[in-house]
């Protein structure tokens, strides 16, 4: 048997299944948002369904050209390809195109190319390749910080753009360390910190040190009381306190100073900061609007939908970037609770597929690689199912292989078949 013939047998063929058919079924509500009266054919040029058309028919070219790369490839030249991502973002800052007030995007006449998109793959491989490295130990604090800087340079870079949705999704990544030996503390930490955030944020600072210092004093002492030798826990504990007094003086002045006044009116419309109710609907209106009319499409949908193409509110253009963003809206509206619930049915059945795929690794860059990249899709698919019904606030989180875009296609397509290569060949040893 040929090395050619064992390779494609060894394909995970089932992934590749689930691949096309949510895009497949990504491009149809994408055709159904977009098609207009005058339709010239489904290769339109100058509507989003026939451009989608061309970025799918160039991501199986993509698809070719990854799988047939040696699976080597991605490991040896993790490290080129991050600098080269990183490069890429720092190129915005003098190259890149304004649209709606990011400048996210390298423009070539009518074409625009979001590196944001490619830097989650480069990313991967970078923390995959230092993960793997036999010296590395991530129970080393050194060792920690060096993988949070490769976790934490892109999106700082992002946020110069800025694009806060996209930064968001690195977060993803702290569950990949966790899941490699992470100490629980980070994830502590990072929960605490926008536990106090909210709550300062909703009761003000007095309240919440007020409950933090009651709380912070009566975990020292019954340490402190239980066991004399903890009184090395009982400093760091005090510390600890102290910093996060500190953080949540900080509160207000991040809130006003650091974040732009369009996260602030998202904050204020989901806490209920404003008390001020002519104010608080102004907001409303403004930055609710996109909420509001996504529930009432998915909601009107019913159980079984209104059918393709005929839902009112996607042909009447009533939820703003319903071809992007949005796009889960056209699902609820034209096929219902049953239409939506397979769709999420694919999203989790390809989740678990990678996260099963990942656990047979022999190699650990392979592993920590399938790991991140189910992480990351995950982050997506919920943060923005989560989104179109009302759980989150609108942050600008696509929807993998169903929102309309080049960039975000080809992005998600490298990133899941790099992994369906490292899979294909982990029988193989390296």
């Amino acid at each position: 048997m040929s090395r050619e013939v064992k390779f494609v047998k060894k394909i995970d063929w089932l992934s590749i299944l689930l691949y096309f058919l949510l895009v497949g079924i990504g491009w149809i509500n994408i055709y159904s948002a977009s098609v207009t009266e005058s339709f010239s054919g489904v290769l339109d040029m100058s509507q989003l369904y026939g451009k989608q058309l061309v970025f799918i028919g160039t991501s199986i070219i993509i698809i070719i050209l990854i799988l047939s790369i040696e699976a080597k490839f991605y490991e040896r030249f993790s490290s080129i390809i991050y600098v080269i991502a990183l490069l890429s973002l720092l190129g915005l800052m003098v190259f890149g195109k304004n649209v709606n007030g990011a400048t996210s995007w390298y423009g070539i006449g009518s074409f625009t190319l979001q590196p944001s998109e490619f830097a989650k793959a480069a990313t991967v491989l970078a923390l995959a390749k230092y993960l793997s490295d036999i010296q590395t130990n991530i129970n080393y604090f050194s060792h920690q910080l060096i993988s949070f800087a490769i976790i934490l340079a892109p999106p700082l870079l992002i946020m110069l753009q800025p694009d806060a949705g996209s930064a968001m999704v690195y977060m993803a990544f702290f569950f990949v360390l966790y899941r490699e030996g992470l100490p629980p503390i980070y994830l502590w930490i990072g929960f605490t910190l926008v536990l106090l955030f909210i709550i300062t944020l909703k009761l003000g600072y007095i309240y919440t040190i007020i409950g933090t210092l009651v709380f912070g004093l009566a975990s020292i002492f019954i340490i402190f009381k239980k066991e004399l030798k903890r009184r090395r826990k009982t400093t760091l504990a005090l510390t600890s306190l102290v910093a996060a007094i500190g953080f949540i003086l900080a509160v207000n002045y991040i809130f006003y100073n650091v974040f732009q006044q369009h996260h602030r009116d998202r904050f204020t419309l989901v806490l209920g900061l404003e008390k001020d109710p002519v104010k608080l609907e102004k907001i409303r209106k403004t930055f609710g609007f996109n909420t509001n009319q996504s529930e009432i499409a998915i909601g009107s949908g019913g159980f079984w939908g209104k059918g393709w193409q005929k839902g009112t509110r996607t042909k009447g253009d009533f939820v703003p970037e319903q071809d992007t963003d949005y796009i889960f809206t056209t699902v609820g509206e034209e096929w219902g609770f049953a239409g939506s619930t397979v769709v999420i049915f694919l999203f989790v059945f390809l989740l678990l597929r990678i996260l099963h795929r990942a656990e047979q690794q022999k190699n650990k860059f392979s592993r920590v690689y399938g790991y991140s990249v189910a992480a990351i899709l995950f982050f997506h698919f919920a943060i923005n199912i989560g989104m179109v019904i009302g759980l989150f606030p609108t942050v600008g989180i696509p929807l993998p292989f169903f929102s309309y875009g080049g960039s975000g296609l080809w992005g998600f397509t490298i990133l899941l078949f790099i992994f369906i290569k490292l899979d294909a060949n982990r029988i193989n040893e390296w």
